[in-house]
């Protein structure tokens, strides 16, 4: 059972404007293990970043470099834009695929206690429905993405220079081409408080992993986030509203030939505090080959097929959340 917090929600059930009751569910996790710190301003970070990478898929990464200004202003901004009437946050949707969406993750039947916001990171949207002042929300979003973004390549270069891989911005040029196919979510779980009554939880996000090549997560003050470890059980992250938090994606996976692993990870809503989770998603361009990389192949056998990030990314839309959607790719060794 997962703890939750005793602090008020920020924005009520009714404002949220569910049809259907919150659903209750019983989780056990495990807290045998802890979530590896890495100090971007330390020589050793490139080490730190690698074992973590290949141990965890996660990591939780301090000194990052990305003003708390910009992070409290977007968080701000964001439970504005979702405290409004569903019918006026309704106008920035439905995500097709980007916009304002609730409850329905994805087209092929999965739901959670979710409402997010969808966006391209390479597009103009309409943020004329987005509150009472879009230029601002404008404004912040972009100064938040662009720092993020700094922090995904600083990120990706330690990762070369820890796997000895030249040249340094082997990944890192793929977040930050023109072209990149990058996009930012922010997810906002609802208390539930008829939940809160029972100490229960209910699944906000399932499991899943993510598709593009690196992602930056950074959350409220709230709990609820948990990732799946090798031997099946799962940590749940406490809570570090200054920090970020780094996943490895399923196309990272693919250019480490396996090596790194990308993470399970989930969030359970939590009963009496509403959730905010800012996600940068760093993706490579539509056509790019994604592919073990031949300097870290050293005469061994690639475990996937080569295949562009724009068939990766249709194949995922006909997928359910928990699928190994790596599975289509994979080569599988003749018997």
């Amino acid at each position: 059972m997962v703890l939750l917090s005793k602090a008020s929600s920020s924005v009520s059930s009714e404002q949220y404007s569910y049809t259907s009751n919150c659903m209750p569910t019983t989780f056990s996790s495990s807290s045998s293990s802890s979530v590896p710190i890495v100090d971007l301003s330390k020589p050793d970070a490139k080490t730190l970043i690698v074992k973590a990478c290949e141990e965890f898929g996660f990591f939780k990464v301090i000194n990052h470099g990305v003003p708390m200004e910009a992070i409290s202003q977007l968080e701000s901004e964001a439970f504005k834009f979702f405290s409004l009437p569903l019918t006026e946050k309704e106008k920035a949707g439905p995500p097709n695929p980007f916009g304002y969406g609730s409850k329905r993750i994805g087209p092929n039947g999965d739901v959670g206690w979710v409402e997010y916001l969808l966006l391209n990171t390479k597009q103009e949207h309409n943020f004329s429905v987005l509150g009472k002042n879009p230029e601002k929300f404008r404004c912040i979003v972009n100064s938040y993405m662009s720092c993020v973004r700094k922090m995904a390549c600083e990120i990706l270069e330690l990762v070369a220079e820890g796997l000895k891989i030249q040249p340094k911005n082997a990944f890192s040029k793929l977040v930050m081409d023109k072209q990149s196919d990058s996009v930012f979510r922010v997810n906002h779980y609802p208390a539930c408080p008829e939940l809160a009554m029972k100490g229960e939880n209910l699944i906000g996000f399932g499991e899943h992993t993510d598709p593009q090549i690196i992602s930056l997560l950074r959350s409220n003050n709230t709990s609820g986030l948990q990732i799946s470890l090798r031997d099946g059980s799962w940590l749940s992250i406490p809570p570090d509203h200054s920090s970020f938090f780094i996943n490895v994606g399923d196309s990272l996976q693919v250019m480490t030939n396996g090596r790194f692993r990308s993470v399970r990870h989930r969030v359970l809503a939590n009963g009496v505090k509403s959730r905010l989770s800012m996600i940068y998603f760093g993706g490579p361009p539509l056509s790019e080959k994604i592919a073990p990389l031949p300097s870290l192949m050293k005469g061994k056998e690639s475990l996937y097929k080569e295949f562009t990030w724009f068939e990766y990314k249709n194949s995922t839309y006909g997928s359910r959340l928990a699928d190994n959607r790596l599975g289509h790719f994979e080569r599988i060794a003749a018997s």
